[in-house]
């Protein structure tokens, strides 16, 4: 079984979005990963840096997914969901043919910390209805390993499957923790595009045993399995895994279509007030 190495290491940068809110930025600044559109992480314990929050706000096109470690948010969108996104949740939204929603902090003060990152929808499923699902901690299952755990929001690990199953793209998504020096390994289809995030720590990645340190996203080649081990301050990483679409991209902001001139029919459906239109 080949074991996957890392290949490409994309930084994060510092970048502003919603009405203000400070975050940073791996995936969606200078490229994307098929069917990986945009990956921020913010992290603050500054209210100054998250209190403006993301007001209302359209998409249409993909699906994107929020995941806290720290913090509280409130969604509301368009359909009437409202969803309570609590330290340890997740929400995962498909905006399809077009949803228009808030995210917005349920705190003025104290630690914000948590991850959004945008998956591509296929062609034929990007004018489907739009929905959305609110996770609660206690619905994401945490797998204990030698050494850490394994919380798994989609896909599955040894027979634990996560919430999130039998979507067109076979997301993985995980959430793992290491002490210094134990690993971890994960089975992933050949073909399917992978990536990690350490988000603190750091860790040594295949065979090879190259370094990733935190706020990186570390792209890896083909294979079958993911090999990975905890540095010296051990790890937290996030492990994302998915189906490539093979399909054009065309993005214009909040809009992930493929040709021009459907981003265009988006644009004149928001202004005349159809772009959620069933």
């Amino acid at each position: 079984m080949t074991i996957r190495s890392l290949i490409q290491i994309i930084p994060s940068i510092p970048v502003s979005d919603g009405a203000g809110v400070k975050l940073r930025r791996s995936l969606g600044h200078s490229q994307r990963l098929d069917p990986f559109l945009m990956l921020d992480e913010f992290a603050s314990d500054n209210p100054d840096d998250y209190i403006a929050g993301f007001p209302p706000h359209p998409h249409r096109g993909f699906e994107t997914v929020t995941y806290m470690l720290e913090g509280e948010f409130e969604h509301e969108d368009h359909l009437g969901h409202k969803g309570h996104l609590r330290g340890g949740g997740a929400q995962w939204m498909t905006a399809g043919r077009g949803i228009i929603h808030s995210e917005m902090p349920l705190q003025e003060s104290g630690r914000l910390h948590g991850f959004q990152f945008w998956i591509n929808l296929p062609a034929a499923e990007k004018m489907k209805p739009a929905s959305y699902r609110d996770i609660q901690p206690e619905d994401i299952p945490t797998v204990a390993i030698t050494g850490g755990s394994v919380k798994i929001v989609a896909g599955r690990f040894d027979d634990t499957a996560g919430p999130i199953q039998g979507l067109s793209t076979a997301p993985l998504f995980l959430d793992v923790r290491l002490a210094a020096g134990h690993g971890f390994s994960q089975a992933v289809p050949a073909g399917h595009t992978a990536f990690l995030y350490p988000y603190a720590g750091s860790l040594r990645v295949g065979d090879d045993g190259r370094e990733l340190s935190a706020r990186q996203a570390g792209v890896l080649s083909q294979g079958e399995r993911i090999a990975a081990t905890a540095g010296p301050a051990g790890a937290a990483f996030l492990l994302l895994a998915a189906r490539p679409l093979g399909e054009p991209v065309v993005q214009y902001g909040p809009f992930v279509m493929n040709t021009r001139e459907e981003i265009e029919q988006a644009l004149a459906d928001y202004r005349d007030g159809t772009l959620t239109a069933a």
